[in-house]
């Protein structure tokens, strides 16, 4: 007789219900810091994340700006420390894909790919995702050589060439990682000079394996079966260069996602949903927190300092109405 075995990990990830005190859907930074001063306070809590623990500080190679990691911290392994904190203090967490809220009454309804799920109090930390080009060829080959995640795919280019477009902290330092695997990375960027902050610039201009297509913004970007080119523009001079490449990782910023809630909470005009200092939306029991929020300053460690206060917030919200599971 076989016999199955359910990890704590596993079990932690088996919703035991659809009726909790507070949902929370994302699971990065601001989603795991909320659910983790949820759990503490003996909130009982869902948090509903549709893929691996850290959000985009996941996909980041290293994180050396937060405290506590003076030698700095992979993204991946930050996530899983989050996830494991949390679940040790009792968050539920499941797996799943949200694909419409309900947020009017009392109970807040989330219907996801693992079943649908209530609560009277809802916090949303969905974060961004990477902002595409819109070039020709860039949705056609993404996967097939077009990437947003040097992390995630750069063993697939050992010792080739690849461009990286984007001149930020976060196209320098994936450029940076890259050039443990390729041969040679490209950055273009469309400025004589890059945002990224001092010390990844000076980091970049001294690794031999990264050059620079300064002034120049990329057209299309080519390939059949795979990405073989890409061309790129001179802002200054207006001439074109096709250039041979095998992949293009691409970081031109980011976009909230918060299409799934369509107009049932206040967003500004770029899709950031509006809240107050305590993290409260423009409905009563729905809080933001995280990149996903309009705000000044979108890092990890301002990311964990809105779930903190959502969550507290949201505590207050359940006692004031007297929710309870």
């Amino acid at each position: 007789m076989f016999e199955l075995t359910l990890t704590q990990e596993a079990v932690a990830e088996a919703p035991k219900g659809d009726r909790y005190d507070l949902i929370i859907i994302g699971g990065g930074p601001a989603g795991f810091t909320a659910g983790l001063y949820a759990a503490r306070a003996r909130v009982g809590t869902l948090l509903i994340e549709r893929g691996v623990p850290g959000g985009q500080a996941a996909v980041t190679n290293h994180i050396e700006n937060f405290p506590g990691f003076p030698d700095g911290v992979g993204g991946p392994e930050l996530g899983e420390r989050m996830k494991e904190q949390a679940v040790r203090f009792g968050l539920e967490v499941a797996a799943a894909d949200v694909s419409q809220v309900g947020l009017e009454g009392d109970l807040k309804v989330v219907h996801t790919s693992q079943g649908v799920f209530r609560a009277p109090a809802l916090i949303i930390a969905t974060g961004t995702q990477s902002a595409a080009l819109g070039v020709p060829g860039e949705r056609e080959l993404t996967g097939r050589g077009v990437s947003y995640c040097a992390t995630c795919d750069a063993a697939f280019f050992r010792d080739k060439t690849v461009a990286v477009v984007g001149g930020g902290d976060s196209a320098i330092d994936e450029a940076l990682f890259l050039t443990r695997f390729v041969k040679e990375a490209v950055v273009i960027h469309r400025r004589d000079a890059l945002r990224a902050t001092r010390i990844l610039q000076d980091r970049a201009m001294a690794n031999p394996k990264i050059r620079f297509a300064w002034n120049s913004v990329v057209e299309a970007i080519g390939g059949h079966e795979a990405v073989e080119t890409v061309t790129v523009r001179n802002v200054k001079t207006g001439e074109r260069e096709t250039l041979p490449v095998d992949g293009v990782f691409i970081y031109v910023g980011l976009r909230p996602n918060t299409a799934f809630l369509g107009d049932l909470v206040k967003l500004d005009d770029r899709g950031y949903i509006v809240t107050n200092e305590e993290m409260e939306t423009s409905l009563p029991g729905v809080f933001a927190a995280g990149d996903v929020r309009v705000k000044g300053l979108r890092q990890v460690v301002t990311a964990c300092g809105d779930g903190a206060i959502a969550a507290v917030n949201a505590d207050k919200y359940l006692q004031e109405h007297h929710y309870s599971t």
